[in-house]
């Protein structure tokens, strides 16, 4: 039996997302401070990243996806690009929405099935 690959996660936030997650071990990240031409940024951060084949998630905070839905749509029907994109909720919108019910229809739509934790 081989040892399977190792699959890193990255993320793309500003300077508060990246460090927390960085502290969980993510060594992988785009930090954006200047939110003049966000949509521009992000779009540059995903598609350098999504291009990493040791990458495997990449976590975007949800408000900057609006802007980026067509590199988004780029990605996941990509055959050349193997990352899954994950959008993260952010400040108090979490409170507003029912967070596990939002990862469980997401995973169902990205591999098929539902996945109870």
């Amino acid at each position: 039996m081989t040892k399977p690959e190792k699959i890193d996660i990255a993320i793309i936030g500003n300077r508060d997302q990246t460090a927390l997650v960085r502290l969980a071990g993510v060594e992988k990240y785009r930090i954006i401070a200047d939110l003049e031409n966000i949509n521009e940024k992000v779009r540059e951060a995903l598609m350098e990243l999504s291009g990493d084949s040791s990458i495997g998630i990449i976590m975007i905070p949800e408000e900057w996806t609006g802007g980026v839905t067509d590199t988004l749509k780029y990605i996941r029907e990509s055959r050349k690009r193997s990352a899954i994109v994950i959008e993260i909720p952010t400040g108090f919108k979490a409170k507003e929405q029912d967070v596990k019910g939002y990862y469980k229809a997401y995973t169902k739509k990205l591999i098929g099935f539902n996945v109870d934790i």
